[in-house]
């Protein structure tokens, strides 16, 4: 299986590099919990049309090395950078979901523009849910840091009762199966106890809206009208409205995983994104 360094502190990062390696290059972020097989409705179909298509499993996660440091945003966003020089890739569509698209947005603002065309920001979490100066209708911070200590209590039940909402499947339209939650639960409980609560504890006090204003390239904001991780109005509305230029598409009654759920509708607007 591939694997590379991190540039900071030697950790060992899981990656995968699937299609032609001349094709357009479309490099995934994943979600907190999730590894790079969230991405299966996307990468596969994707790089048998021709994209090369790589994702990342971030560390502490997937088949990445389980450690206990560098779970700060600079270093996480480093780590996508080194993958980005490891496989020596240009003219890439960078692609987030959820707490990925925090990542995908401090790499840009710590200087990773050089290789990066264009950016598509899925259900993100950016550019941060609790209420600051400059948010005020967001969530109570102690609130949110409440939910991380009942989430260190029993990460499997979280899991296991918000995959409902998390696919929106009491909304009509598209849905995934039951065995298809499961597995998604048991995916989640494959990152470490440390990484999870590590992310989670950077959510409190996490504001992007200073970085907003210098992301200079094209910019798709994907989300889901009934997204209950990440509220349309907190997140991708603002984030849409922050960056120059950033246009928004909003998929009626998804949820957060529209990613299995409209992956068609994902794989439409990404196909055609990456080819301008």
């Amino acid at each position: 299986m591939p694997y590379f360094e991190s540039t900071t502190d030697n950790t060992h990062l899981h990656f995968v590099d699937y299609g032609p390696a001349s094709g357009p290059v479309i490099v995934f972020v994943n979600s907190s919990y999730l590894s790079t097989e969230m991405w299966e409705y996307q990468m596969l179909p994707l790089a048998a049309e021709g994209f090369r298509c790589v994702g990342l499993d971030r560390r502490g996660h997937g088949r990445s090395e389980d450690v206990w440091g560098g779970f700060d945003l600079d270093t996480l966003a480093r780590d996508v950078g080194a993958l980005l020089d490891q496989l020596d890739l240009h003219d890439v569509t960078l692609v987030g979901h959820s707490f990925g698209t925090v990542e995908v947005l401090r790499y840009l603002t710590l200087g990773g523009g050089e290789r990066v065309a264009r950016v598509v920001l899925v259900s993100g979490v950016a550019p941060g849910p609790a209420r600051s100066s400059d948010h005020t209708q967001g969530l109570d911070p102690e609130l949110i840091r409440a939910f991380n200590e009942t989430f260190r209590q029993d990460r499997a039940k979280f899991f296991t009762e918000g995959a409902d909402a998390f696919f929106a499947r009491h909304l009509p339209g598209p849905t995934v199966s039951d065995a298809y939650v499961t597995h998604m639960v048991e995916l989640c409980q494959g990152a470490t106890a440390r990484a999870a609560t590590a992310l989670n504890d950077l959510l409190p006090s996490l504001n992007l809206v200073p970085e907003m204003a210098k992301i200079d390239c094209p910019v798709l904001v994907v989300h889901g009208s009934a997204d209950a991780s990440a509220p349309l109005h907190l997140t991708g509305r603002r984030t849409a409205a922050l960056i120059p230029g950033a246009t928004l598409h909003v998929y009626e009654n998804a949820g957060h995983g529209l990613f299995a759920t409209h992956a068609d509708r994902l794989n439409e607007d990404l196909r055609t994104f990456a080819r301008t």
